[in-house]
Parts: C-alpha cells; structure tokens; sequence
C-alpha cells in the first residue's frame, strides 16, 4: 500500500496530455498503471507467480503451440481482469470514501469477475496439462 501512496502523491507528477504527445508517452503511462498495480496489489503478484509456474510447466511438459495460445490468453483474460479490478476499486474508494453498501456491491461484483476468471483459466489449465502428467 506505500507504493500506492507514492505513486498517487507528491511524488508523481500529474501531467495534462497534450494532443501532439509521442506517442511512447501513452506505453509510457500504460505500464506505470501495470507496476503500481503489481506494488499495490497483493493478488497481483499470485497472478503473476502462477503464469510464471505455467509457463515453467509449459516449457517442462513440451505443450503444443495451440496450448501456449491458450495459457497466453488465460493470463491475458486473468491479468487484465485484475487490473480493470484495481481500477475500479480505486476509484470507488475516491467517490466513496465512506461505508456505502453500493460502493462494496460494485468491489464485490468486480472482485467476483477476477475469481471467475481465475477460476476457469484454472479449469482450463488442468484440461490441458493433465494429461502431460498422467
């Protein structure tokens, strides 16, 4: 949670976009919301240990290329579903600062998606490496 706080503080500077700014300055921002959301979230980083182990695995066992399409979309799917998570917590915790039972229903549901996912790429990893090891 420091990390957060530093990346939202003084620390950062806020800059207006301009309509000429390189375009890098798009990536630029792009994966400074990635990093903060790895140093800020926990599941995160469980996330990331899990597509690091698969692809272990996936070296591992040899897996087909059409597998490697598969894993590569299920960390996608999984990934970008946290971080669209992130987000939107963040930004109920500014709208909302308070106890608000909406504010925790809108966490809740986008919480619930990430698990989803998480779930079936879990289900859909054990389909395909499963019979590498049996």
């Amino acid at each position: 949670m420091v990390f957060i706080k530093e990346y939202l503080g003084e620390k950062r500077k806020m800059e207006k976009k301009k309509v000429n700014d390189p375009l890098y300055k798009s990536f630029q921002h792009a994966f400074d919301g990635i990093i903060a959301a790895i140093g800020a979230e926990r599941n995160m980083l469980i996330h990331i240990g899990v597509m690091c182990l698969v692809i272990v695995c996936g070296f591992i066992f040899d897996i087909t290329v059409t597998e490697w399409v598969v894993c590569f979309a299920m960390f996608g799917l999984v990934i970008s579903s946290e971080l669209i998570n992130t987000a939107i917590e963040m930004a109920i915790d500014i709208c909302s600062p308070g106890l608000n039972p909406k504010a925790k229903f809108c966490k809740d549901v986008s919480a619930g998606a990430v698990l989803f996912n998480a779930v079936i790429s879990v289900i859909v990893g054990l389909i395909i490496f499963i019979p590498y090891i049996l």
